[in-house]
C-alpha cells in the first residue's frame, strides 16, 4: 500500500506536467522583463500563482509601485483563501496550525481541484506530496523557460512568450461558452484594460489591472447575479 506522500506525488504529476509548459512562458516573459533567470525561478518559488505573477512582472517593468503590487495581487489572488477555507473542512484532526500555514502556500486551481475530489479527510502527508511535485514542475519550467529566453534568440522566445497568456484564454472561453455572465465579465475587462492601455494612459498598469477587475465584477454581479438556491426551494415548496 503507498504511503500517503507518495500517493500525493502520484497524484500532483499531471499538475506537475502542466505546469512545467505554463511556467515555461512565464520563465521567458521574466526575463524579458529585465529579470534574471535566478530572480525568476526565486519568483516562482514563492508564488505558485500565475496570473498573480504575469501581472506581478507586468507591475515591476513598468517601475510600479509596493502598493500597486499588494492591491494587484490581493486582487487576484483572493480566490484562493475562500479555496481555503473551503479545504479546511477536508483537513484531518492532525493538521495544527503551522502545517495548515505550509498547506495554504501551495493552494492553486489545480491542487485544490484534486484535493478536493480526494475521498475522506486529507491527511498532511498527502498534501505534502501534492504540493511538492507541483511546485517542482512550476520551478522548474520557469528556470527552463529563462534560459531558454537568456539564450534563444528574440524572434523565437517572442512566440514561445504566449504559452502563459494562451493558458488564461483556454480557462475563460469554456465557461465562457456555457455562462454569458462568465462572458460579458471577461468581455468588460478586456475593455476597461483597452481603455485605459489606449485612453488613460497616465493610469499605471498596477491600478489598471485592479480597477478593470472590480469595474468587470461589479458589473458582472450587478447584471448577472447568482440566484439564492435556499430561496428558490422555499418558495417552490
Amino acid at each position: 500500500m503507498k504511503s500517503p506522500f507518495v500517493r500525493g506525488l502520484i497524484d500532483g504529476i499531471p499538475i506537475a506536467l502542466g505546469y512545467l509548459s505554463v511556467s515555461f512562458g512565464f520563465g521567458i516573459l521574466a526575463v524579458r522583463s529585465g529579470l534574471t533567470a535566478l530572480c525568476s525561478v526565486a519568483i516562482s518559488a514563492v508564488n505558485l500563482t500565475s496570473a498573480g505573477q504575469a501581472a506581478g512582472i507586468t507591475i515591476i517593468a513598468a517601475g510600479g509601485t509596493y502598493i500597486e503590487m499588494a492591491l494587484t495581487q490581493l486582487v487576484i489572488n483572493l480566490r484562493y483563501g475562500l479555496m481555503s477555507l473551503s479545504l479546511s473542512q477536508k483537513l484531518d484532526s492532525t493538521f495544527n496550525t503551522p502545517r495548515r500555514l505550509i498547506v495554504a502556500y501551495g493552494i492553486t486551481d489545480e491542487i485544490f481541484a484534486v484535493a478536493s475530489a480526494q475521498k475522506g479527510l486529507l491527511t498532511a502527508r498527502y498534501m505534502y506530496g501534492l504540493i511538492s511535485i507541483s511546485a517542482l514542475g512550476w520551478c522548474l519550467g520557469t528556470f527552463l523557460g529563462a534560459s531558454a529566453g537568456s539564450l534563444l534568440p528574440s524572434s523565437l522566445t517572442n512566440a514561445m512568450g504566449i504559452v502563459l497568456y494562451a493558458m488564461f484564454i483556454a480557462i475563460v472561453i469554456p465557461p465562457a461558452k456555457k455562462s454569458r455572465g462568465v462572458l460579458a465579465v471577461a468581455a468588460s475587462a478586456a475593455l476597461c484594460s483597452m481603455i485605459f492601455k489606449y485612453l488613460l494612459p497616465w493610469v499605471t498598469s498596477g491600478f489598471a489591472i485592479i480597477l478593470s477587475a472590480i469595474a468587470a465584477s461589479v458589473m458582472g454581479a450587478l447584471v448577472f447575479p447568482v440566484a439564492d438556491e435556499s430561496h428558490t426551494e422555499v418558495e417552490s415548496a
